[in-house]
């Protein structure tokens, strides 16, 4: 997974993109075929801005979070990005499965 970090208006520094690298290996433990990541963050006033696209096989994902601290606005990004991960899994797993439960609960 190749993860790229981009500022807009911020100088990113070692420990931000350590950071940054860091939380996004937890997205990769949910979901393996992660091609790349593309995250930049963004300083508005007093408002830090963090943004990521993440491309998997035939879908891209996107996530924004808005905070006062850099760092939680980070770690609210790779929850959101989290959940969706976990529910394109999810989607994908009960297309491969042919999706009994939603059949079952048809009857």
């Amino acid at each position: 997974m190749k993860v790229t970090v981009t500022g807009h208006q911020v100088e990113i520094t070692p420990a931000i993109r350590d950071y940054v690298v860091e939380k996004m290996e937890r997205i990769k433990r949910h979901f393996d075929p992660i091609i790349d990541v593309n995250v930049v963050l963004k300083v508005e006033k007093l408002i830090q801005r963090v943004e990521a696209t993440v491309h998997v096989q035939g879908r891209d994902l996107f996530a924004e979070a808005t905070n006062p601290d850099m760092y939680a606005a980070i770690d609210e990004l790779v929850h959101t990005l989290d959940r969706q991960i976990i529910r394109l899994k999810e989607k994908q797993q009960d297309q491969r499965m042919g999706n009994p439960i939603k059949h079952l609960a048809a009857d």
